[in-house]
């Protein structure tokens, strides 16, 4: 190398190591000579940094200009197209791998089995641990992160017995793959593994470990691994504060939320994202806004946040505005994205908005993926469009229970009995196996339309053929059935049957008594519900609304003093319009719409007609 060459050379690497990329890059695309080194630099900076586009374009100009590359070349390549995701590339990489004899390089086959396991091809990975003739921890490692990104637990495992020596990491890679699956029991047996056998857990042990217990109901399991990590003395690191304030978000406990909350001393970008998360789930809106403007760096998931935070919490308007604000910041939305702005349009049954996020998505080449497209399908039914639902799950190639279930509902929540029983045997027909959420959709349906003995038949298929257990909702939807056909002796015995789903079925038979104006049955269950839930307002307006509609004026008032005493405050009712792509909102006692009075001589002069037909030609 000559001097020129290898000042220039070190002038790239030390500009590259401080940050200053475009420097190093005029700096190199201004070299008359270039060497492997000065490419190897450059590769190697571009694929640390995630901009992958430029390495593949760098590795073709360095093979243009006959420049022949070495192991150092390929590993940056590789990884490259590891962050990628690009698998057909990094084949093509691989055989330029054995063409230049550099297959038997440790680097490079170890670069090869990461490639093919981020890209979801273990067999892959397999093939090139098998044929490596010398193998190190990494090569271990490798593999066995191969299989478990891929879901092969089973392979993993016997990768993981075999294993010549288990350092800290191939733990770790275990522990990890079985929480991504919700195995919680085997994350657990392998943490007890890892310890008797002398293993130090690390923080990436813990944070996978807290991980496995996110979401579920069980909570104790995920509160003794809290413990173990307070006095382990992990409880600083900010990877493992993160993973504790999930596990807690998920647990819907506000009170420990809080304290974990309270504890985080150390911020990165997955802590903001995680608080930010933690308040749109405990309804701390405002809080949320405010830490989301405050954020140093945004990215998609800050933004996602925020939008499925505030579609959840009822405030759909909120949502729509960022979503917007975060294209014109340009920010590239991903599927989680799309899926929480379709259930926005989906809460205000805004079809205009949902028709432009259905263009935009199709820009975005989202019209294939089954998660985005079956939010479509709900959004085109809670919109009214019940033809544009259907099309969008025709469109879906790959459809999955999601899709099925979606458009089963769609048909159900649009009176269409029929179609959704045709629905559900064509699902049955493609070897598509329903679950409980396909039966609440078909009983749903079927009480809609009175369909008793057909939920009834469902109802015992639900058990003897597909072996699901019966659920609140199902009795619901049974006794809702059974109230709107006027069978409440039957509906108070088959209730009384299901003891664990007391409280639901004894609200769903109240509402079944104020259908049938069945005031004595529904005085009984009203009282057993108020000593039972007396913070739910539901089962005071029922009692209410029926004492009214029997004329009993002082027992209603009686019930809303009850009511009142109890501190119990009724929620107003709201309906809503859509008018040139805008959405106008009305609740209950509110006057301050520009427009009410016009509005209210509308309805009066409606009204007037509505019961005395022969004044509706007057003026005419």
């Amino acid at each position: 190398m000559s001097s020129a060459l290898f000042k220039t050379t070190s002038i790239i690497v030390a500009a590259i190591r401080t940050g200053r990329i475009v420097y190093a890059r005029k700096l190199f695309d201004e070299m008359p000579n270039r060497d492997t080194v000065a490419w190897n630099a450059m590769l190697t900076s571009y694929s640390h940094l995630g901009i992958y586009p430029e390495v593949f374009s760098l590795f073709r100009e360095m093979r243009n200009a006959d420049t022949k590359p070495d192991s150092f070349t390929f590993t940056a390549t590789l990884s490259a197209c590891a962050g990628a995701g690009d698998v057909k590339y990094g084949s093509v990489i691989h055989g330029l791998v054995v063409v230049s004899g550099c297959q038997n390089s440790l680097p490079v086959g170890n670069s090869l089995i990461d490639m093919y396991g981020k890209c979801m091809s273990p067999c892959s990975s397999e093939k090139v641990f098998e044929e490596m003739g010398l193998r190190n921890e990494v090569s271990w490692c490798s593999l066995l992160f191969s299989c478990t990104n891929a879901g092969r637990l089973d392979v993993a495992a016997e990768v993981f017995c075999r294993m010549p020596e288990r350092v800290e990491i191939s733990w770790n890679i275990m522990i990890a793959g079985y929480a991504r699956h919700g195995d919680c029991e085997s994350c657990l047996s392998l943490f007890r593994q890892m310890r008797e056998s002398g293993g130090c857990p690390d923080q990436w042990t813990l944070s996978a470990l807290v991980n496995s217990h996110v979401g579920r109901e069980e909570t104790r399991y995920g509160r003794m691994i809290h413990a173990f990590v307070a006095k382990s003395g992990w409880y600083t690191s900010v990877e493992v504060q993160n993973s504790i304030l999930s596990f807690y978000t998920e647990s819907g406990c506000r009170d420990d939320v809080s304290k974990a909350l309270e504890s985080i001393d150390c911020w990165n970008q997955v802590s903001w994202n995680s608080v930010i998360d933690a308040h749109m789930k405990m309804g701390n809106t405002h809080e949320a806004c405010s830490l989301f403007q405050k954020m140093p760096e945004k990215n998609i998931v800050s933004w996602t946040s925020m939008v499925a935070g505030y579609a959840r919490q009822g405030q759909e308007a909120e949502a729509i505005l960022l979503f917007v604000n975060m294209m014109r910041d340009s920010v590239k939305p991903d599927k989680l994205a799309f899926g929480a702005i379709l259930l926005a349009c989906s809460g205000l049954a805004l079809l205009g908005h949902g028709l432009m996020i259905h263009g935009c998505l199709i820009r975005h080449g989202f019209h294939a993926c089954v998660y985005v497209v079956n939010g479509l399908v709900n959004m085109y039914a809670k919109c009214g469009d019940l033809p544009g639902a259907s099309r969008a799950f025709s469109d879906v190639v790959n459809k999955d229970l999601v899709s099925w279930n979606t458009m089963l509902f769609a048909y159900g929540l649009h009176g269409r009995a029929s179609q959704a029983l045709h629905h559900y045997e064509e699902m049955l027909a493609q070897g598509i196996k329903p679950d409980v959420v396909t039966f609440i959709g078909l009983l749903m349906t079927c009480s809609h339309a009175g369909l008793f003995e057909k939920a009834q038949y469902l109802l015992e298929s639900m058990s003897s053929v597909h072996g699901l257990s019966h659920e609140m909702h199902h009795v619901a939807c049974i006794l809702d059935l059974l109230g709107r056909g006027g069978f409440l002796a039957e509906a108070r015995v088959f209730s009384q049957g299901v003891k664990a789903l007391k409280e639901n079925s004894s609200e769903t038979m109240l509402g079944a008594c104020s259908i049938n104006l069945d005031i004595h049955l529904a005085k009984e269950i009203g009282q057993e519900l108020i000593i039972s839930e007396p913070r739910d307002e539901m089962s005071y307006v029922l009692m209410s609304n029926l004492y009214c509609a029997s004329g009993q004026w002082r027992k209603a008032e009686t019930v809303r003093k009850t009511m009142a005493d109890q501190g119990v405050q009724k929620t107003p009712g709201c309906s809503w319009i859509e008018l040139k792509n805008e959405s106008t909102s009305f609740v209950s006692w509110d006057y301050s719409h520009p427009y009410m009075d016009k509005m209210c001589k509308i309805l009066s002069i409606l009204e007037i007609e509505l019961r005395y037909p022969c004044f509706s030609n007057y003026g005419n």
